[in-house]
């Protein structure tokens, strides 16, 4: 038999609202009945029904962690460090597979059914508007990874893609290469926009040096793969700047099976500093994505809208920097 909130209030010789009060946060109990519950409880094994606790504090300590793009290795990353700070404040993760999904509205429905008292929108594909729906619907919502703007309708926390892309441009630039490409992920992926335009930015203020663009229909091993080999059929860039870890190893595969090395023949770089870039074999020269504090501060800040949902929207961008591996040619 389940051990209940009844056993341990005889046990502790107190009242069961007491014990209740004991383990619902905030609640006003002594330190003496406080003791002699949590003492109780221990030799009981006793722990409390979260569900229950959620009908007397109203709150169910459900986060939402929204994403769609499961296919990307980053992902098993960001979901670790996710889940992870969530359980370091007692808070429970539930997860919602958005691949190929941009309508938010069911979405909306089925976190509001679960009544999470929060939801984290983690993805740099979807568009701005769709973590405003969880907000239009009274859900205290941060897009993490998300795009930049004046006045953001929603908190946003990422990396400066702008910039990524104007440091993307000027390393390869500083290592002699005059003919660059850029290799970025879906056109209308906001990550993508911002990405080319930083890495565009850069390269104009160097006369000597053009540029070409091109894009891969997902942020995909196979995506990437597939766009360097038709970029390979015609007259391809010195060195190219992929704008993703994932869609640079798809690249540098495809040079492989052509017989091509990198960098020798064709130099990359990528973005995001994911575990497999730093393996021997792939080596990737790349821009760190600050993914932990950006994780971090994401769920700070929507433990504090919580608290306090009439805070008004921020966004909040971090800096990357280039990792040095072996697949761009020295200065």
């Amino acid at each position: 038999m389940a051990v209940t909130l009844k056993d341990v209030a005889e046990m502790a010789g107190v009242s069961r609202s007491a014990v209740s009060r004991t383990f619902t946060e905030g609640a006003s109990v002594s330190a003496k009945t406080r003791a002699k519950v949590m003492k109780a409880a221990k030799e009981l094994g006793y722990s409390p029904n979260a569900l229950a606790s959620s009908l007397t504090t109203g709150r169910t300590k459900m986060i939402g962690l929204v994403s769609n793009n499961f296919h990307n290795p980053i992902f098993l990353e960001v979901f670790d460090l996710f889940t992870r700070g969530l359980h370091e404040r007692d808070l429970r993760p539930l997860l919602v597979n958005l691949t190929d999904e941009t309508d938010p509205e069911a979405s909306v429905r089925m976190l509001r059914q679960y009544s999470v008292d929060g939801v984290i929108v983690a993805s740099s594909t979807l568009p701005h508007d769709f973590a405003r729906a969880f907000r239009d619907a009274g859900v205290p919502v941060v897009h993490s990874f998300g795009r930049q703007t004046a006045t953001p309708a929603v908190d946003v926390l990422g990396i400066d893609n702008i910039a990524a892309g104007k440091l993307a441009a000027l390393t390869l630039i500083e290592r002699g290469y005059t003919e660059v490409g850029f290799l970025g992920g879906p056109v209308d992926a906001t990550s993508t926009i911002d990405r080319q335009t930083g890495f565009l930015a850069e390269v104009a203020k160097h006369p000597k040096v053009t540029a070409t663009t091109s894009f891969a229909n997902a942020y995909s091993f196979e995506a990437g793969r597939a766009e360097m080999a038709r970029l390979l059929a015609s007259k391809p860039a010195q060195a190219y700047f992929c704008g993703d870890d994932v869609l640079s190893i798809g690249a540098m595969s495809a040079l492989q099976s052509a017989g091509l090395n990198v960098p020798d023949d064709i130099g990359i770089i990528g973005l995001n500093d994911m575990e497999m870039a730093g393996w021997e074999n792939i080596n990737l020269t790349t821009i760190h994505n600050p993914v932990t504090e950006i994780i971090a501060a994401s769920i700070a800040r929507v433990v504090q809208l919580v608290a306090d949902p009439t805070l008004q929207p921020q966004a909040r961008l971090f800096n990357g920097s280039v990792i040095e591996r072996g697949t761009l040619q020295l200065a």
